[in-house]
């Protein structure tokens, strides 16, 4: 670690995939906190001379050479980068969401990061009956390749975390921003399971700092919505989680 704020200590964190929708939020949200490197495929690398807080990097997650390089001195690495899309075919998501993951952690390890926060997803229990509320400790039951991908992500995660001392948060990350996307045409299935960007912003800062008790935490990430798709008790008690926005009043619901 290296630089002050307020007499503490700034960690180094980097963001995989820091240009997609939940990486520029969460950066911005960072912002000023945190010593950011800022990483994705799609950036040039480059340094904002009036800001010694954040630098982008170009990263393609496929080469761990070039993780390894990028995690070098990094406290937390916040990996985000993947194919997002349910749609993702097997050759995609075994290269990007598979072999990219396993690259970050690996680099993560031996560059000894002390926490990676890994972007799970909903879609690893999406084959349960809409009326079932998975809890994190749940099988998981994924509907298409673009979900088991994400299970695979949490299999190395809990390798990773267990074997090889590399503790790891992977957060299953639900409609994200979805209620902005859609102009707020939500079915109430996607309501249950939305996540607002001010949502994640405070769950990701709260799994930057909270003490972990065990090597690998898998938590729930959505908002406060009436009706729950997914459960969030542990995500509450154990990372101090208070999720104030709600996908059914966003679309225009109101309870009574």
């Amino acid at each position: 670690m290296c630089g002050s704020r307020g007499g503490l200590l700034m960690k180094n964190i980097l963001i995989t995939g820091a240009s997609g929708r939940i990486g520029s939020n969460v950066a911005e949200h960072l912002k000023g906190k945190y010593h950011l490197t800022l990483a994705d495929i799609q950036n040039e690398s480059s340094e904002d001379p009036g800001d010694d807080e954040m630098k982008r990097i170009s990263l393609d997650i496929t080469n761990l050479q070039d993780c390894r390089e990028a995690f070098r001195g990094m406290d937390v690495v916040i990996h985000l980068a993947g194919d997002p899309s349910p749609e993702a075919d097997f050759e995609s998501v075994m290269r990007i969401n598979i072999e990219g993951t396993y690259n970050v952690f690996r680099a993560a390890q031996e560059a000894g990061v002390e926490r990676v926060i890994f972007a799970s997803s909903v879609h690893t229990v999406k084959g349960y009956p809409a009326d079932v509320q998975p809890r994190p400790d749940m099988p998981v039951r994924p509907k298409n390749l673009y979900g088991v991908s994400k299970v695979s992500g949490e299999a190395f995660a809990a390798y990773f975390a267990y074997q090889e001392n590399l503790p790891i948060i992977a957060l299953r990350i639900g409609a994200y921003d979805a209620v902005n996307l859609t102009d707020g045409n939500l079915s109430s299935s996607d309501m249950g399971i939305y996540l607002s960007p001010k949502d994640m912003n405070h769950l990701m800062e709260q799994c930057i700092t909270t003490p972990m008790e065990n090597p690998f935490e898998i938590l729930n990430a959505i908002s406060d919505n009436n009706f729950k798709g997914l459960d969030i008790q542990k995500t509450r008690e154990c990372f101090g989680y208070q999720p104030v926005d709600d996908g059914f009043k966003e679309c225009g619901f109101r309870f009574w």
